[in-house]
């Protein structure tokens, strides 16, 4: 399945969208965001001679996460747990919104 992901800010603006293919669902959030970032780096391995590895960023991502670095709706619900099986449908709309620290503080 193709959906949506976008990243917004607190503010509710978006700064980028883009397609995932081939989603497995049902997937966890953990997966998903393991899916994700494995999609992005590919991309950008692909551009790039540099070479990113992907599972390490994933891991980065996954533990940003769980130090409420971003926040991950689906729809309008927002998911809390990384291990919450997660039914997507190619309508749904995935925004990771990503918190920005505050300038001095």
């Amino acid at each position: 399945m193709t959906i949506v992901v976008t990243d917004s800010t607190p503010t509710g603006k978006q700064t980028a969208r883009l397609l995932l293919a081939e989603v497995p669902s049902p997937i966890t959030l953990r997966e998903l965001i393991r899916f994700r970032v494995r999609e992005e780096v590919a991309r950008r391995n692909a551009r790039s001679a540099a070479r990113l590895g992907w599972e390490s960023a994933a891991d980065t991502a996954v533990r940003a996460f769980t130090r409420n670095g971003f926040f991950v709706f689906v729809g309008d619900r927002q998911v809390e747990d990384l291990d919450e099986p997660l039914s997507l449908a190619e309508a749904d709309e995935v925004s990771f919104v990503r918190l920005v620290p505050l300038v001095g503080g």
